[in-house]
This record gives structure tokens, C-alpha cells and sequence, in this order.
């Protein structure tokens, strides 16, 4: 088991399991930081895994150099022609709901209320969480019935729907954190046992641990030490 520069035991080699920094490979002392280079994606200069900017993973392939497909395999990454290809922009719910529908939708923002609450109340990780200077939001549309909250991390196989591991990263957000479950129109929250909690709608009372909360459009989710995600139930 590592211990992270600031003292918590670590079963993970990649990120710290309690406040997420990054482990160097068999010690416990923070690396160097990395010089930075151009992001594959956008090409502004990065000095982590992640874009700031547009939050490409620098461990996937870079854009535009997908291996060749197999002979008589369709190629997933084809341009198809304007009739039949559909249009989808970032921000917007997928276009594979039918019309006249409504779906829940996740929106996650950086939370400046909920950060001085947190300093306020002097929170488990309040001398170390720092506010993040840029934090656009993003929504994600809950088609389906179960979604994680959380921090990736390949080693423990975490892989959240929801991954607030993308930089700028809350470090008050666990690796699974809290868990939402999506029963037609029902929304619920359950936290999976985190280290600095959930709560809703700016109150700082903690919900119980393992326990499902019911939700209603407009609700929001406080985790970590400036997330918040917002829940509303939207016509498509």
C-alpha cells in the first residue's frame, strides 16, 4: 500500500483513493511535474493526462489516427454523408430519443457557494481544496438506469458515468462517490460510503451513507469540496 504525499494510505498506484493526487510508481513522493506539450486534440500546452480545455485524454489515440479498419469491417469512424449522418453538438442530448420524450439530464459545475461553505465548516480536505479558475460545464443526458459518480481509475476498475477525475479535479470527490439510479420519471442519490459525504439543495447535512434520497427536477447534488451537479428532467 503507498501513502500519497499528504499522508493517506493508498491501494491505488496511479491516484490517491482519498483525495485523488497523482502517485509516482512504487513511492510515495508527489513526481515532477511534467514539462508541458501541445494538446493532441486542441494543442494548447497541457502538463497532465487531461486538456484544461477540451478534456481529451492524452492516453487515448490522438484524433484523426484511428487504425485501419479490417477488410469487410464498416469503419466506426467513417464520415457519413449529410442525409444520413446525424447531427450532434456538444451540450446537446443525443439524438436517439425519440421526440416528445423527456429525460433526466446531469449538469456539473464548479460551485463557488458551496467552496466557502466547505472553508466555512473546515471540512476534511479545506487546506488543500483550491477553487478552479476554469470549469465549463458539462451535461450529460442519464439514458439508462444506473450512474456513477466518481473518479476514473483503471487500476481498481472505477469507471464512472459521471467522472469528475477530468483536471481541473475536485480533490474532495472519492473514486465512487455517490451513485444516482433512474426509474422512469423517479430520480434518486445514494452515497457509497465517500470520505467527505453528499448533500442537497446548499444544506450541509449529509445524507445517510447507503441510503436512496428521492429527487425532483431542478435538485442539486453537492460532492467534494466545489462539484455540484444539477439534476432536471427535460423534454427532448
Amino acid at each position: 500500500m503507498l501513502t500519497c504525499p499528504d499522508g493517506h494510505p493508498s491501494t491505488a498506484t496511479d491516484y490517491c483513493d482519498v483525495c485523488g493526487v497523482a502517485l509516482s510508481s512504487g513511492a510515495a513522493a508527489t513526481p515532477p511535474a511534467a514539462a508541458p506539450v501541445p494538446c493532441p486534440a486542441c494543442g494548447v500546452p497541457i502538463s497532465g493526462r487531461f486538456c484544461e480545455v477540451c478534456g481529451h485524454d492524452s492516453a487515448l489515440p490522438t484524433p484523426g489516427r484511428a487504425p485501419e479498419p479490417s477488410a469487410g469491417v464498416p469503419d466506426p469512424t467513417a464520415v457519413l454523408p449529410e442525409s444520413v449522418a446525424p447531427t450532434v453538438e456538444f451540450g446537446k442530448i443525443e439524438p436517439n430519443i425519440a421526440a416528445g420524450q423527456s429525460v433526466w439530464v446531469a449538469t456539473v459545475g464548479a460551485d463557488h457557494a458551496l467552496y466557502e461553505r466547505m472553508l466555512a465548516r473546515k471540512g476534511p480536505d479545506a487546506e488543500r481544496v483550491e477553487f478552479p479558475g476554469f470549469y465549463p460545464e458539462r451535461r450529460i443526458p442519464l439514458q439508462g438506469n444506473d450512474f456513477l459518480i466518481g473518479k476514473r481509475s483503471v487500476s481498481q476498475g472505477v469507471l464512472p458515468d459521471i467522472d469528475l477525475g477530468i483536471a481541473p479535479v475536485d480533490i474532495g470527490v472519492s473514486r465512487s462517490h455517490a451513485r444516482i439510479h433512474v426509474d422512469r420519471d423517479v430520480l434518486t442519490v445514494t452515497d457509497l460510503g465517500s470520505t467527505n459525504g453528499t448533500s442537497l439543495n446548499g444544506v450541509d447535512d449529509l445524507i445517510p451513507p447507503g441510503t436512496p434520497v428521492p429527487l425532483r427536477s431542478g435538485d442539486r447534488i453537492h460532492v467534494g469540496g466545489w462539484t455540484t451537479i444539477t439534476v432536471t428532467f427535460e423534454p427532448v
